[in-house]
């Protein structure tokens, strides 16, 4: 499908989130909206597709391992709540939260260069619970276990965001935006790079892809989109304390990403529905909807290893239709080796 198309199909899926929490009685349609907690969630749900947008990026586009991706919101998030206690507006310290951890993911990336896989992954871990121990402990800063209070929510052009659906709508513009960056990234020279670098990283780098300096790319783009979703967290649950940014949430963030479809663009908001979504839709059974979500977890996992935009993705591809949602960079960018037979057809006179 073209450029055009799939960004009218984004334009659409955009409208319709816009609508979802929105009264539309006024309108003549018989739909009175969310209540103020559907809208929380709802805002949470994109806020924590941000942060697995980021994680998608080093592990799925890249073939890199982060279990840091907590860290990097909790980082985001301090820092906003910090900032508005003096008085910094919203806006610079969603940029600084964006530039910190950016910063932050470069040197984080730097052992990406000498050890891989789980090697890897016990690095990030390592960064995470650093984090999480600086949060807890340094009291004077952070708050240590009680935290920070009272977070102010942004005003946007003398409009106050202290409303649900309007901070929705905030919210839902900045993912808009994070989302069509990523988009253009995924389809730029740098996408392919990365795609390059997850299938074959000596090859990638024979036909002149710079490794060193794309592992580092992914790793401070992921870590920016972590800090990013850290600043809008902090005003949408008004308190932090070091508990969402453990070791626990990073695991979660990496699964969202396996279960969306890793390396998929649908991914992370596939999986951030099924994290935050779909607990909440299972609360109806009381005391067993966390043995029923861990189930259906595991189900999707054995039917889908893909991920489930992955398993979309393939079964559109049996009726013969396009998915631009779903797919993102599954296929290698690089043309296949030549045989020997090619080779020396070609020398042969």
């Amino acid at each position: 499908m073209s450029t055009r198309a799939s960004l009218l199909i984004g334009l659409a899926l955009l409208i319709v989130l816009a609508l979802v929490p929105a009264d539309l009685n006024g309108l003549g349609l018989p739909y009175s909206g969310l209540k103020r907690y559907g809208t929380y969630i709802l805002t949470l749900w994109l806020v924590t597709a941000i942060a697995a947008m980021g994680v998608n990026l080093i592990v799925g586009y890249a073939g890199q391992e982060t279990l840091a991706q907590a860290a990097f919101v909790g980082i985001g998030a301090y820092l906003t709540a910090i900032a508005g206690k003096y008085g910094v507006p919203f806006g610079l310290s969603f940029i600084a939260s964006g530039i910190v951890t950016f910063v932050i993911g470069i040197g984080l990336g730097f052992p990406a260069l000498r050890v891989q896989k789980h090697y890897l992954a016990f690095v990030t871990l390592a960064f995470s619970v650093l984090c999480w121990l600086v949060f807890r402990n340094e009291t004077a800063v952070t708050g240590g276990v009680m935290g920070i209070r009272d977070i102010e929510r942004p005003i946007v052009f003398g409009l106050k965001l202290r409303s649900a659906v309007n901070f929705y709508w905030f919210v839902l513009a900045i993912a808009a935006a994070m989302t069509f960056v990523l988009w253009w990234i995924v389809r730029s020279p740098w996408g392919r790079a990365f795609t390059a670098l997850r299938e074959n990283p000596v090859r990638a780098e024979s036909l002149g892809v710079d490794v060193r300096l794309y592992t580092l790319l992914a790793f401070a783009l992921g870590s920016a989109y972590g800090g990013m979703a850290g600043s809008l967290y902090a005003p949408l649950v008004e308190f932090i304390d070091p508990s969402p940014f453990a070791l626990g949430p990073s695991l979660l963030f990496m699964l969202m990403v396996v279960v969306g479809g890793s390396g998929t663009f649908a991914g992370p908001f596939v999986g951030a529905a099924v994290a935050v979504l779909l607990p909440e839709w299972l609360r109806a059974w009381e005391t067993w909807y966390l043995l029923i979500y861990a189930v259906l977890v595991m189900v999707m996992m054995a039917l889908a290893p893909g991920g489930l935009a992955g398993l979309v993705s393939q079964l559109l591809a049996r009726l013969r239709l396009p998915s631009p949602a779903f797919g993102g960079g599954s296929a290698s960018p690089l043309p296949p080796p030549k045989t020997g037979e090619e080779n020396e057809g070609r020398i042969r006179p």
